[in-house]
């Protein structure tokens, strides 16, 4: 741990505590990705529902991994933003 912290301080990344306001706008964005997830999970479910040959049910899995990494991409934007907001 100790390592860790040298090497962010060589890097000049500081280990400032987040204020209630950042916790509280991390949270809500995570509870926003958590309810865009389960919703495109409901839909995927629903067209796999509907597609029975293996080549369109992959590519509908291919589709459905991208957009899930693009929502996580795009949470872990947001609370990047929310963190780096403090510092500014």
């Amino acid at each position: 741990m100790a390592r860790m912290k040298e090497r962010d301080a060589e890097r000049g990344v500081s280990d400032q505590p987040l204020t209630e306001k950042q916790k509280a706008a991390i949270a809500e964005a995570r509870n926003v990705h958590a309810a865009k997830t389960a919703q495109f999970d409901i839909l995927q479910q629903s067209k796999l529902a509907s597609v029975f040959e293996p080549t369109q049910r992959e590519q509908l899995d291919a589709e459905y991994r991208d957009e899930l990494r693009r929502l996580n991409d795009d949470l872990e934007r947001n609370i990047d933003k929310i963190r780096r907001a403090a510092k500014d």
